[in-house]
């Protein structure tokens, strides 16, 4: 029988179930152990999922020679330390969006555990979407002729009680920002993903209704290193939650999906028609609703390129980018002027 990977988990908070579910399931992958400083939240997500350890220390956790890949699920702005621990332990890092929440954390990430030869792979799961491949692979293969617009439609709902139900949330310090950084982050990553980098931005964004300290409303206007311009809308202070969108336009043709699947799909000069894809769940106004599908994909990629000794899916330099944009948006947000990305 093939030897199976063996995973941990540090952070037991909401997200630790999307990878818990993801990793159980599979016969090529192991959860031996889990991490949390509440060690109730931790006892109660090993008695869910049969773990057979846990711990309330990290780095006692780090010492057991039996853990091939850390899978960090904590607040985003610790993510840098606790992958920079892990790398140091020999351990490859499968990493929650966001990367982190600055560019010297993240640069940091990256460095470290390139030089200790440990996978960093980060979850951003809806690379894995069909709709969205479909889209990048007809984009990439010049179906629609020159790519013109590329819009992100992010429109979430969270509740006041949803930013009190964590002391980190909606906090600059441990959030990193708001409904960008924590909820738009992923589809900011799709439309950069499927239209190419993203050069500049031009941008608003504030607390409209929400009593945090970060926004819970953002737009964009963005213009791509191919020269095509976008529009990106985040927020969290819409009620109900919208289906989140996404719109490519060039000049031979159009596609437009959502959480759904495909809304359009016109090439000119041809009777193409969408492909058939499966919608997924919206977690549009309930992060419970998150699939643990694309987590599952994700895992299964990780042992997989632990085995061909290759970069995940989602590497920690292709993970930055979405990042690198959301705070250019805070940066021209706040200075009130074009912000090219950095």
């Amino acid at each position: 029988m093939e030897k199976r990977t063996r995973f941990a988990l540090v952070g037991a908070g909401v997200i630790s179930t999307s990878h818990a579910k993801a990793i159980t399931p599979n016969p090529r992958a192991e959860l031996v152990a889990v991490c949390d400083v509440d060690k109730d939240k931790a006892q109660k997500l090993a008695d869910t999922y049969d773990i057979p350890a846990v711990y309330q220390d990290f780095e006692q956790m780090l010492k057991r020679d039996d853990i091939d890949v850390v899978n960090i699920c904590l607040p985003s702005g610790m993510h840098a330390d606790f992958t920079v621990a892990a790398a140091q332990a020999g351990k490859h890092v499968l990493c929650e969006k966001p990367l982190d929440i600055t560019k010297e954390k993240m640069d940091l990430m990256i460095s470290e555990t390139r030089k200790r030869g440990v996978k960093l792979g980060v979850i951003y799961q809806r690379r894995t979407f069909p709709a969205a491949i479909a889209t990048r692979n007809a984009i990439r293969e010049g179906k629609l002729g020159t790519m013109v617009l590329g819009d992100a439609y992010l429109k979430y709902y969270r509740s006041p009680e949803y930013y009190k139900s964590a002391g980190w949330r909606g906090t600059w310090a441990l959030d990193g920002g708001g409904a960008l950084m924590n909820q738009g982050v992923h589809g900011i990553d799709l439309i950069q993903w499927m239209m190419g980098d993203i050069h500049s931005v031009f941008a608003h964004s504030k607390a409209l209704v929400r009593d945090i300290e970060v926004e819970d409303t953002a737009v964009a206007v963005v213009k791509y290193k191919s020269g095509a311009f976008g529009v990106i809308q985040g927020t969290t202070s819409v009620y109900p939650g919208q289906e989140t969108r996404f719109e490519v336009h060039g000049e031979r043709g159009s596609i437009i999906f959502g959480d759904s699947g495909f809304k359009q799909w016109k090439v000119m000069d041809s009777d193409e028609t969408a492909p058939q894809v499966e919608g997924t769940a919206s977690a549009s106004s309930d992060p419970r609703n998150i699939s643990a599908n694309g987590h599952f994909i994700l895992v299964d990629d990780m042992i997989q390129a632990i085995m061909d000794d290759r970069d995940p899916m989602v590497t920690g330099e292709e993970a930055r980018k979405a990042v690198s944009v959301i705070l250019a948006i805070y940066e021209s947000a706040r200075e009130g002027k074009e912000v090219v990305i950095g």
